[in-house]
């Protein structure tokens, strides 16, 4: 028994509160090194009738661990523990003192303690985001619906984007198009910005509080959120909250008043007056864009102002959540305080970082309900795209991720394969359609929140930035129809079945190939089984399974497995989606 890989701590990842009642405890030890555990737990006060004991299950595996998790439901919402590890030789008792040869005498000596279930600590992701399929629209490029709004020099629309041209994208262009969006299953639409900026990109913002004249007026905003509501769509703006454009009134006083501004002190200026030496500003930027200036957000008049920006748009416009720009780089204390001023007027509104890393230090309850799933995206990438991981690699990087977070953080997480920053996805699959089509499909079975990048499902390609950035394809003999109904029976079989949403992973490990990816979802109410051939090659995949007979989803033929043994032979590139009802025949 390895107990030096042994860990657990209390709290954070590895004991919290999923909801108002339920505890989620996890332990790691060495891989394929214990047989089972058991889980003691009780009231640290002493309450005989308290004490439980839970079987843990093994529910992830990455290449050097296993980990393992229980839920149990404290009489008194207070909980002291320890584990009890079994090789089927020996036994070890894991307590927050020690490990030791015997357990413990009394359920309160010396264990792990989780106090209290305060309701006000515990991450409650609003309910909605669980069943959303994202579509992330940047404004620009998506429909240009009224083109008196254009910009002096508007080119034709389709042409090539340039860092610096513009097509007449506009807010008036995305409601003309709504039900491109319905008939493709979408039901939230993520928005890069909208608000008054110099560039295209709108990630310099001149005026928070006003829609960029590009795009229409305040009331045009208004008018598109009410339309996506009545078709069930919620919204979510970008919230550039990092740093302000150069053209941002405060940042002008300071440009023109140095330090006698009365805005000084909202920006992080290192050295006077305000220049570029050497490319590098005198005062703090995103990156090293002059024309960004970082925001301190430590300054109680910035923090009143940005928190009057979050309230007035849920308020007035009645938008559904913030994207939260560059998040990372922002103080957690001001983080708080934006999540008490939302949620005080929106409980349901989803907060969304932008952070690229191990995101944990966000998603504890008090900031953030989700982080945009970059290691998802990454992994993605280098599994189905590129071939630069083993299938096993694979699945060793997403269970990770996995037990990096609580699971009502994986529940939301905002997994995407392509944005504004990133090449398009069909160019990182070397226009290989198969494999883009293998990618999205993961996407759109795998526990988190899909978001497609506008033009995706319909065959837009597109290297780094700009030309990430096309214009959409609206004539429908220039669009791939064949993948548009991909994505839209794809998505709708996501929206039929909550097991695909919410319901428990388990990659399935096929012996045989390091191309092949077999893994399970499930609820209370139905069991998928799916299989992905990701090679040019005809493959075999092998897997043992806990039922004699499955449904395929997309041929409705039946599937034997005899004594749950799965064999099923897939084309190059090919894929399965196998069903069956938990408490049914099929």
């Amino acid at each position: 028994m390895n107990l030096e890989a042994v860990y657990h701590r209390a709290k954070s990842s590895w004991s919290y509160a999923y909801d108002d009642r339920t505890l989620h405890i996890r332990i790691r030890t060495k891989k394929n090194d214990i047989t089972a555990i058991d889980l003691h737990s009780g009231d640290k006060y002493g309450g005989e009738d308290t004490n439980a004991v839970a079987a843990m299950v093994r529910f992830a595996s990455d290449a050097l661990f296993d980990y393992w998790e229980a839920a149990v439901r404290p009489k008194y919402r207070r909980t002291v523990y320890y584990f009890a590890l079994h090789d089927g030789e020996t036994s070890a008792y894991v307590l927050e003192k020690g490990i030791f040869d015997e357990p413990p005498p009394y359920i309160y000596e010396g264990c792990f303690d989780f106090p209290f279930i305060n309701a006000v600590d515990v991450l409650k992701p609003p309910a909605w985001v669980k069943d959303a399929v994202f579509y992330q629209i940047f404004p620009e490029r998506f429909a240009n619906g009224d083109p008196s709004l254009n910009p002096e020099g508007t080119e034709p629309w389709g042409g090539t984007p340039t860092p610096t041209n513009y097509f007449g994208g506009d807010l008036k262009g995305v409601m003309d198009h709504l039900d491109h969006l319905t008939s493709l299953g979408v039901n939230a639409i993520y928005f890069n910005p909208v608000f008054e900026a110099t560039k295209n990109h709108k990630y310099d913002t001149s005026d928070y509080l006003k829609v960029d004249p590009q795009f229409g007026t305040n009331e045009t905003l208004k008018e598109l959120v009410q339309a996506c509501h009545e078709k069930g769509i919620r919204v979510l703006l970008d919230a550039v909250f990092n740093h302000s454009g150069h053209a941002f009134p405060p940042f002008v006083d300071v440009l023109e008043n140095g330090p006698d501004s009365q805005y000084a002190d909202w920006f992080h200026v290192r050295e006077w007056p305000l220049t570029v030496k050497d490319g590098v500003a005198t005062y703090d930027t995103f990156g090293y864009e002059p024309i960004m200036p970082k925001l301190n957000t430590e300054n109680p008049e910035v923090i009143a102002y940005l928190l009057k920006v979050a309230k007035y748009w849920i308020e007035e416009v009645g938008i559904d959540g913030w994207r939260l720009d560059v998040a990372n780089e922002v103080d957690h204390a001001f983080w708080r305080e934006f999540r008490k001023t939302v949620k005080a007027v929106n409980p349901e509104a989803y907060l969304l970082g932008e952070v690229m890393h191990d995101s944990l230090p966000w998603l504890l309850g008090d900031q953030f309900d989700a982080v945009m799933n970059y290691p998802f995206t990454n992994a993605c990438i280098d599994f189905f795209a590129r071939s630069a991981i083993s299938a096993g690699q694979f699945t060793s990087r997403l269970s990770a991720q996995l037990v990096s977070y609580p699971k009502q953080a994986n529940e939301v997480a905002f997994n995407l394969l392509g944005s504004h920053d990133t090449f398009r996805l069909l160019t990182q699959c070397n226009g290989n359609k198969e494999r883009f089509k293998l990618t999205s499909l993961f996407q759109l079975t795998f526990s988190g929140v899909p978001c497609i990048y506008y033009g995706d499902e319909i065959g837009i390609d597109g290297g780094y930035d700009p030309g990430n950035r096309k214009c959409m394809e609206w004539d429908p003999k220039k669009q791939d129809r064949e993948l548009l109904a991909f994505f839209q029976r794809l998505i709708a079989l996501r929206h039929k079945y909550a097991a695909l949403r919410t319901g428990s992973v388990t990659f399935l490990q096929d012996q045989e190939s390091d191309t092949s990816l077999i893994y399970e979802r499930r609820d209370e109410q139905d069991h998928f089984i799916i299989l992905i051939n990701n090679s040019d090659t005809a493959a075999t995949l092998r897997t043992t399974v806990s039922r004699d007979s499955w449904t395929g989803v997309l041929s409705e033929a039946p599937v034997v497995t005899p004594q749950g043994q799965l064999k099923l032979q897939l084309p190059p590139f090919g894929y399965a989606i196998l069903h069956a009802q938990v408490n049914g025949d099929n």
